[in-house]
């Protein structure tokens, strides 16, 4: 196991850069989320593949908080929360899919260049995989400035962080363990008032478009 090791690490993280591209496409909300899942499940499986080839306990545990949060307990709570505002449409774009998926190939090229000296200093099993994590980085906030409405932005500032912590795996073998408590719970934090700020918006301006803050103005002005 520990001999193929290195290949199923490289297997899971292409499909985590795949899930990338597939999120950045997706124009069902429904969908979106499920994709954000799986995403989470491929960095569960690639934490405990790391965590059994190097013998760091540590790894298990980030495994199993992302577990935890990425795939049963913010999902959960997203499709809870879409089913409450009712919105399953569409998802509206700034750009439409094939230019879209033009600059994310443009990211993911000058993400590898960025990532190849970083990559060839590290000594980690999964070194090689930053230009990955980096990729899946760029793609997330690609997401997030071409996306109007506030779930849509939402998970991809959570798929941002997943970018985060499968580059910090990649090259260091894992955090420290306050660290990764540390983020959990901050990023479960940040859920929940993207969760109240979404009512809010919904509630004043009866869409999520994030548009419409726009034409809020200060009444003392």
């Amino acid at each position: 196991m520990i001999k193929f090791a290195p290949q199923l690490i490289n297997l899971f993280a292409t499909l985590i850069l795949l899930l990338s591209f597939a999120m950045i496409s997706q124009r069902r909300i429904v969908s979106l989320i499920n994709l954000f899942m799986m995403q989470g499940l491929a960095l569960v499986v690639t934490s405990f593949l790391l965590g059994y080839a190097t013998n760091q306990p540590d790894l298990y545990v980030s495994g199993a908080l992302t577990l935890v949060l990425k795939v049963i307990l913010i999902p959960w709570m997203l499709h809870r929360m879409i089913r409450k505002l009712n919105v399953r449409w569409d998802i509206e774009t700034l750009l439409n899919v094939p230019t879209t998926m033009l600059v994310g190939i443009a990211l993911v090229i000058f993400s590898f260049s960025l990532a190849l000296p970083v990559s060839r200093l590290s000594s980690s099993l999964a070194g090689g995989s930053l230009g990955i994590a980096l990729s899946c980085v760029m793609l997330s906030f690609l997401m997030l400035i071409t996306r109007s409405k506030a779930i849509p932005q939402v998970i991809g500032f959570l798929s941002m962080e997943n970018g985060l912590i499968f580059a910090a795996t990649a090259v260091t073998n894992g955090m420290p363990m306050i660290v990764e408590f540390g983020i959990a719970l901050d990023v479960l934090v940040g859920v929940l008032i993207l969760g109240v700020f979404m009512f809010q918006i919904r509630e004043k301006f009866d869409t999520l478009d994030i548009h419409h803050l726009e034409t809020l103005k200060d009444d003392s002005a």
